[in-house]
């Protein structure tokens, strides 16, 4: 009986002792060393999430570089990193030439459209008069169909100067789903992606990145530039106006937590699993025009169990205790609507 009693306390002995190894064991996978690139829309939230998820996650490694979504993308279809962070979701094309990789929504952003515009401060514009501005349609800041919508503005007669990315940029393909949805013309020529062929205009220049969007609208008055919504104070800082555009429902808005809340919302539930979807044109009345799910492009063939498991773990949280508004407002990003969240969370379990 004794030796018995033996037997059985060291058979409990071992089970316990390999739970424990298996437990410690995947608590130590979630530490292996994560890479992420991509977006310099999200690259400023990702500042603000690794070091409080490494904080709370003793032995956490995650290293981070603004490189622009194209290249997010593009590195993450490679396997050379395993976060591509990206304003846009994988094509349809590339969803089925790659059926291994995710569009996982990470939190909601939108994009300003800003200005440099001496005298003037407050402007409205729509996506035709966008379209009309980066074709060369419109070339002038007191053309017509600008002073059209704002009367009682004094409208310069100056050259305006378009700035767009020049590097492969989630920026430009929800900025050019906007004029693709505003314009019948742009969408049958230019129309969308994350880089594009942009029409020659007189005096339009290139930027590199958000930041880069910022210095060349600050270096030249009277020029127009889309830039996303983590760059805000950024643009502020360096006078840049920004213009309220013209919803779906017929109403000037500006990029409010309001504003791009009510967008959200009201495409939230036709979310589908994969969760590739436009917010471009979001219904409702206050709904701001150019709206967007920041999303995590991910294999789901990671290169060890290790690896899978701390990518799983990271994503997860940050699309809960990452979602929180403390992280969000600094950037003015918006939350994941609960209904998203799950389906996030379903998209990050088959990660392995």
């Amino acid at each position: 009986m004794k030796m018995m009693n033996l037997l059985q306390a060291g058979a409990i002995a071992l089970a316990v002792t390999a739970t424990a190894g298996v437990v410690q064991a995947q608590a130590d996978s979630a530490t292996a060393p994560l890479v992420e690139t991509g977006s310099s829309l999200l690259y400023p939230l990702f500042n603000l999430w690794v070091p409080a998820y490494t904080a709370s996650h003793p032995g956490a490694d995650i290293t981070t570089t603004s490189t622009g979504s194209g290249a997010g993308i593009a590195q993450s279809l490679k396997g050379l990193v395993n976060i591509g962070a990206s304003d846009a979701y994988l094509s349809d094309t590339m969803a089925h030439m790659h059926k291994n990789m995710l569009s996982i929504p990470l939190a909601i952003s939108s994009q300003a459209i800003n200005f440099n515009l001496p005298g003037v401060t407050s402007l409205k514009l729509s996506g035709p008069i966008l379209a009309g501005i980066y074709s060369g349609k419109i070339t002038h800041w007191n053309d017509p169909a600008i002073a059209a919508a704002n009367p009682g503005v004094a409208l310069p007669n100056h050259v305006i100067i378009p700035v767009h990315r020049t590097d492969g940029s989630g920026d430009t393909f929800i900025f050019t789903q906007y004029l693709s949805a505003s314009d019948a013309a742009w969408g049958s020529t230019v129309k969308f992606g994350t880089s594009v062929s942009w029409p020659a205009v007189t005096g339009g220049i290139g930027a590199n990145g958000n930041q880069g969007m910022v210095t060349a609208a600050q270096a030249n008055p009277y020029s127009i530039a889309y830039i996303g919504v983590s760059f805000s104070a950024q643009a502020a800082q360096a006078g840049l106006g920004q213009a309220e555009l013209l919803n779906k429902a017929g109403n000037y808005v500006s990029p409010t937590p309001e504003t791009i809340s009510a967008a959200a919302a009201s495409v939230a539930n036709s979310t589908p699993a994969d969760e590739r979807i436009s917010m471009i044109f979001a219904p409702g009345a206050q709904a701001y025009p150019i709206v967007n799910y920041e999303y995590a492009i991910i294999n789901t063939h990671q290169s060890s169990k290790d690896v899978a498991t701390a990518v799983r773990t990271f994503l997860n949280w940050a699309v809960t205790e990452g979602n929180s508004m403390s992280f969000l407002k600094q950037v003015h990003f918006m939350p994941l609507p609960a209904a998203v969240v799950e389906l996030s969370k379903a998209q990050i379990k088959k990660i392995k």
